[in-house]
């Protein structure tokens, strides 16, 4: 399973052949984790070193992009814009990251495939208070790491088949029901799906 141990995430090298950064990772059916069953993840970097993704499909209860500008005293509050929120994984939790479209970055996004970025830097909340920033965007707290060969291991076990990422199913709303949208996008009902089924 990822690491929870990772303290930086790896630079994407999102570009290199036969890895799979930008791409949307879709649990299978037979990953019973409770922190990874059923998440759909971007992966955000996968290199030689390992992999970095966000789990966009779990809501963060109790807190608010409100409550976060507050905490954060980020004005303005009430904002004029607002971004879904979720649980990005089980390392750094308390760390937040903005997946977002690549029409708004700054000197600290990273790029995630060819329309994404991932920026971690307060300066993006604060254009999305103001009411700028990107077109689209989810903050997440926390990140899910693998180290190197971990994932590619998890991938020949048949933990996880892979998808194009669309804005829709990254950023729309019904979190609960992302899963089953990335199950459909790639034509598979997860009620016929074995252990046996292989990386798409």
């Amino acid at each position: 399973m990822p690491r929870r141990t990772r303290t930086q995430p790896i630079p994407p090298s999102s570009q290199e052949e036969g890895y799979l950064g930008g791409q949307i990772l879709v649990a299978m059916p037979n990953l019973q984790n409770p922190e990874f069953a059923q998440t759909v993840i971007c992966l955000c970097a996968h290199s030689s070193e390992g992999a970095m993704g966000i789990i966009i499909n779990k809501p963060i209860e109790g807190m608010s992009f409100d409550d976060l500008l507050k905490q954060l005293e980020l004005a303005p509050v009430p904002p004029q814009r607002r971004i879904r929120m979720c649980q990005g994984g089980p390392v750094e939790g308390g760390r937040g990251f903005v997946l977002h479209t690549k029409d708004w970055t700054s000197d600290a996004s990273l790029p995630v495939g060819e329309d994404l970025a991932l920026t971690a830097s307060i300066d993006i909340l604060k254009a999305i208070a103001a009411g700028g920033g990107p077109r689209s965007g989810i903050l997440a707290l926390g990140y899910a790491g693998w180290g190197p060969g971990q994932l590619e291991d998890e991938i020949q076990a048949n933990s996880w088949l892979s998808v194009d990422p669309d804005e829709a199913l990254l950023f729309g709303e019904g979190a609960g029901d992302k899963w089953r949208q990335a199950m459909a996008k790639l034509r598979v009902d997860p009620l016929l799906l074995s252990g046996a089924a292989g990386h798409a």
